[in-house]
């Protein structure tokens, strides 16, 4: 059974720090590409982060300069370190296992809460 679990979220104040995790079980992670997602409350899931197999990052404009995502093959776990928050941060975020190939099978974690307190 794969799951992913996705930790590390909570109330932080603007300018504060946090860094997600997210755990893989039943699925390596050194193949597809790992994101990470949020979506704030009335507001449609968003793309935040993204880190393939060879370490090539993307990020979305509103989060460049002030978030890293980073993967940990061995430990199968994906991180995201979150730094300079805002209020509009403030979201569920995701872990998103997004495969390379199309026999390969997509998995979301349930999300963790981040709120950020101006």
């Amino acid at each position: 059974q794969v799951q992913l679990v996705e930790s590390g979220g909570g109330l932080v104040q603007a300018g504060g720090s946090l860094r997600l995790s997210c755990a893989g079980s039943g699925v390596g992670f050194g193949i597809d590409v790992l994101e990470w997602y949020r979506q704030a409350p009335g507001k449609q899931r968003e793309f935040v982060a993204s880190i393939t197999n060879i370490g090539r990052t993307n990020y979305a404009d509103s989060v460049k300069g002030r978030f890293t995502i980073s993967g940990d093959n061995g430990k199968n776990t994906l991180y995201l370190q979150m730094t300079s928050l805002r209020p509009e941060d403030t979201a569920v975020y995701y872990c998103h296992l997004k495969p390379v190939a199309p026999w390969r099978n997509e998995y979301w974690g349930q999300g963790t809460q981040v709120t950020v307190s101006s």
